[in-house]
């Protein structure tokens, strides 16, 4: 069996049900959704964002990949090679996997670098994923909780807006 942490993201259209629709194919634990300033390239609207935790006994790192592609391809996400952190309608990204002994999976391949190569750099990945797993471990980088603490983070997790009024559940 293997675990995976898979941030979700969108700010174009319907931008929760564009979340909604993702965690529909999806079982597992699902973290609050945040409004969130766009990262990379800050001429475009804001992000909701959430976590979901997931587990599949059937599942490697690259079955993750796949799943992740197929929901923004379903979602109609276009890549803009212009703009790498540009506008999406759907943003699925495999931050962490864990294997059936729950070791973290390391993978410097260029399709699935794990764990994620910004994500420690990353409030809005971050802040959701502590909300579903408060002891969370970034590998390779400690405990998410000291992360958020950096001064770096503090200010982005500030800007991190709480949706309430937005729910997401995952539907299987």
């Amino acid at each position: 069996m293997t675990r995976a942490l898979l941030s979700i993201g969108s700010n174009l259209g319907d931008r929760w049900a564009y979340l909604k629709e993702a965690l529909s194919a999806l079982s597992g634990t699902v973290s609050g959704v945040y409004e969130t300033p766009p990262w990379g390239d800050a001429d475009q609207p804001a992000y909701l964002n959430a976590a979901v935790l997931v587990s599949d006994p059937a599942a490697d790192a690259g079955t993750w990949l796949e799943r992740a592609h197929s929901l923004e391809v379903a979602a109609g996400r276009v890549r803009d090679p212009e703009r790498r952190f540009g506008p999406r309608t759907l943003d699925v990204d495999v931050i962490a996997v864990w294997d059936g002994d729950d070791k973290p999976v390391l993978s410097a391949d260029p399709e699935l670098t794990l764990p994620h190569p910004r994500a420690h750099q990353r409030a809005f990945v971050l802040k959701p994923w502590l909300d579903i797993d408060p002891h969370a471990e970034l590998p390779g980088h400690g405990p998410v909780a000291v992360l958020l603490a950096t001064p770096e983070l503090a200010a982005d997790t500030h800007a991190l807006t709480p949706r309430p009024d937005l729910p997401l559940e995952s539907q299987l």
